[in-house]
């Protein structure tokens, strides 16, 4: 499976997701490309993290259809889909607050049935340095942003093809925002997976992306190279 993963691209085809009889998603199209960093974006409640939850396996679709290559994931479970290499970091983290840091980290093993290995944890450190002197910490006395690296370096330990990111800069102080991006650029430039990235932070996107699509009332309306996305389009659908 991890082959096939690491050759093909990630393709939503006509995705609709409904909650509580409400439609949230109207058909999404997206297609994340191998070894990019992908910046979904629109303004609050247009269906960003639904996608996100929906890829996931954590909400159902009504219709549609997620694609990793040529294989549908709508059949397999949320931990199918997290031991078939998709790393996710959602909205609020969601870290174990009662575990240490380590405890937390190495549940990102568990998730992905993948035994401990010393050079796993310490590609965490290097993205992440102060992840190290907190090892022994629970992971409730962090800082919001420390959290936020915590939760990344979770996700990182499961080794993943498709990383997941819901809004990492949301609440969090603007040097560890820095070490975050830093941390997606490098992943960028090894090549080893994809990123998909919901981030309501225009600057931190366009540094970052590759390509991006923009939400509004759950339908794609704008999508394309970053580098094509022009202030008629911020003003359209993203300035609030």
């Amino acid at each position: 499976m991890s082959a096939l993963i690491s050759q093909d691209s990630l393709s939503i085809q006509n995705l609709l997701v409904s909650i509580g009889g409400s439609a949230i998603l109207r058909g999404v199209n997206l297609n994340i490309r191998p070894k990019t960093v992908f910046c979904l974006m629109g303004r609050n409640g247009v269906g960003k993290s639904t996608t996100l939850r929906a890829i996931m396996g954590l909400l159902s679709a009504d219709a549609g259809d997620i694609l990793l290559g040529d294989t549908s994931l709508n059949k397999l479970s949320s931990a199918d889909r997290a031991r078939f290499g998709i790393g996710y970091v959602p909205q609020g983290r969601e870290i174990f607050p009662h575990l240490t840091v380590e405890e937390n980290l190495f549940i990102g093993l568990n998730a992905r049935g993948r035994k401990r290995h010393a050079a796993d944890i310490d590609r965490t450190f290097e993205l992440f340095p102060i992840i190290k002197e907190f090892l022994h910490r629970k992971g409730g006395m962090l800082s919001g942003g420390q959290q936020q690296q915590l939760a990344i370096g979770r996700a990182l330990m499961t080794k993943p093809k498709l990383l997941i990111l819901d809004e990492p800069t949301e609440g969090i102080q603007p040097n560890i925002i820095d070490q975050i991006g830093d941390a997606i650029k490098l992943l960028r430039a090894e090549g080893e997976m994809s990123i998909l990235l919901v981030e309501q932070y225009l600057d931190f996107c366009k540094e970052l992306g590759d390509d991006f699509a923009i939400l509004e009332r759950g339908a794609v309306v704008a999508s394309g190279e970053m580098k094509n996305l022009n202030e008629d389009i911020v003003k359209e659908f993203l300035t609030v």
